[in-house]
């Protein structure tokens, strides 16, 4: 079993409902979620927006590859209606939003996938719900 720590966003239409939809779907679809953070409302960072993000973690145990993460959380953002990824620090309004915190302790470093994430050191949407489940 693997241990990995998701970051979850959302800025478009009912952002609770969405938010609980990916973690109801993280939960069927890549593993059992351990720890859940608590919703932060957060302002949009990188770009522009008149829409407010909800942003959470979770913490998951999980059988898949870390390949196989990705691959899955990129359906569920396209199921939930995302309709194109962010490119060269260029963001824009989402549905949803699933990153790879931490896959166990591996380091990767290629063009589809970092990990650990390279901003999430940058971003206190992040850091804040991850500091409320990460314990070492």
């Amino acid at each position: 079993m693997h241990t990995i720590y998701l970051a979850l966003g959302t800025n478009l239409g009912d952002k609770h409902a969405l938010m609980l939809e990916a973690i109801d779907q993280i939960n069927k679809k890549i593993g059992t979620i351990l720890c859940q953070s608590s919703f932060y409302e957060t302002e949009p960072w990188g770009f522009v927006s008149n829409n407010t993000f909800l942003n959470a973690c979770v913490k998951v145990e999980t059988e898949l590859s870390v390949w196989k993460v990705l691959n899955t959380t990129q359906a569920i953002e396209k199921e939930m209606g995302r309709t194109k990824k962010s490119v060269d620090g260029h963001y824009s309004d989402r549905p949803m939003d699933i990153d790879i915190l931490f896959y166990d302790d591996l380091h990767i470093n290629t063009p589809q996938l970092i990990i650990p994430h390279p901003k999430m050191l940058e971003r206190e949407f992040v850091m804040k719900p991850l500091s409320e489940i990460r314990i070492e």
